[in-house]
């Protein structure tokens, strides 16, 4: 699974107005500049941003934009899916209960891509961007058991 510049440029973006949004609105050229983005792009980022609510304009000279939410309440997730990004695994397009192939049945590995779309999302939602700007990311991660200790543990029972 490959997150596209959509999603990574908008978290990068939120993440920097986080960190320097706390005297004054943050000018989406400074924004640019610094995270090396484009600003046309950052421009439509910020517009869908700005719709979902997370952040808000200010007009005039000195203006640009605050967090609408403090950065201990914005979810890494929101800002995702505010930029129309979905958080999937699965090459299935949604056709409902019945299945995502063409005889409406699942494919064989579709459960396994669906839980770990929703792991994905389950991890981003607990991620804040104070957590990104105080690098607290890796205290949310749990540690998986290795192959050896699982061929061990199968091989115990």
């Amino acid at each position: 699974m490959k997150l596209s510049t959509k999603g990574r440029y908008a978290v990068m973006a939120m993440v920097d107005l986080a960190r320097h949004a706390q005297a004054k609105p943050v000018s989406l050229s400074d924004i640019a500049t610094r995270q090396e983005i484009s600003l046309s792009y950052l421009e439509q980022l910020f517009a869908r941003l700005r719709r979902a609510g997370l952040v808000k304009s200010v007009r005039g000279p000195g203006g640009g934009y605050r967090l609408a939410l403090s950065s201990a309440e914005t979810r890494v997730s929101q800002i995702i899916l505010a930029v129309d990004e979905p958080i999937s695994a699965t090459r299935c397009t949604e056709m409902g209960e019945a299945g995502c192939r063409a005889d409406r049945s699942k494919c064989l590995t579709h459960d396994l891509w669906e839980e770990l779309g929703n792991q994905i999302h389950a991890f981003l939602s607990s991620v804040t961007l104070l957590d990104v700007l105080e690098r607290k990311i890796s205290t949310r991660l749990v540690e998986a058991p290795s192959p050896a200790k699982s061929d061990s543990m199968a091989a115990a029972s």
